[in-house]
C-alpha cells in the first residue's frame, strides 16, 4: 500500500495539465474542414476517377467544390448510382471533365480541408476561370453546397429507370 503525499497530487496534476495544454495546442494548429487556405500556382494535370473527383498529377486525390456530378458506380455498390439513367449521366459529366482538362492543367486556387473519403476539397482554376463554374454551365454538373449539408442532386428524378 503505498502513501499519497501533496507531492505525488501536484506531481499528477502537473502531468495532466501538460497533456491538457499540448492537446488543446495540437487542435489549434490542425486544418479544419471548413478553413480554406489559399494554394499553389503550380500547374497541374487532372486525372479524372468520375466527374467531380479525381487525382492531381502532385498526387492530391481531390473533390471539386461546391458542385456534384451523377455518380458512375454500380447501383449495387455503395456510394454508386442511384439509378441507371444517373450512371448514364455520370459517364457524360465525367467526359464534359475530361473534354475540358485534356491536354490542360489546372491550379488549385482554393484547398478547403478534406471530405469523409479523405480527398482534398479544391477549388481548381482553368486559364484563370474556376473550373466547376465551366462544368455547371455546361449543362453536365449542378451547384451543391456539400459544406452547407444540402441535400445532394438526385440525379434520377423523373428518370425511367
Amino acid at each position: 500500500m503505498s502513501i499519497r503525499t501533496p507531492l505525488n497530487y501536484l506531481a499528477g496534476a502537473g502531468i495532466l495539465l501538460t497533456i491538457v495544454a499540448g492537446g488543446a495546442y495540437y487542435a489549434s494548429q490542425a486544418p479544419t474542414a471548413s478553413a480554406a487556405t489559399a494554394a499553389t500556382e503550380t500547374p497541374l494535370t487532372v486525372y479524372w476517377s468520375d466527374g467531380d473527383s479525381g487525382r492531381l498529377s502532385d498526387g492530391t486525390k481531390f473533390r471539386l467544390h461546391g458542385i456534384d456530378s451523377p455518380e458512375t458506380g454500380s447501383m449495387k455498390q455503395r456510394g454508386g448510382a442511384k439509378c441507371e439513367s444517373e450512371r448514364a449521366l455520370g459517364f457524360e459529366a465525367k467526359e464534359a471533365a475530361l473534354e475540358l482538362t485534356r491536354g490542360k492543367q489546372v491550379t488549385i486556387s482554393e484547398m478547403r480541408g478534406t471530405d469523409r473519403y479523405e480527398r482534398t476539397v479544391v477549388r481548381l482554376e482553368l486559364d484563370g476561370k474556376d473550373l466547376a463554374a465551366l462544368l455547371v454551365a455546361g449543362g453536365t454538373h449542378r451547384t451543391w453546397d456539400y459544406d452547407g449539408r444540402e441535400k445532394k442532386p438526385d440525379w434520377c428524378a423523373g428518370a425511367a429507370s
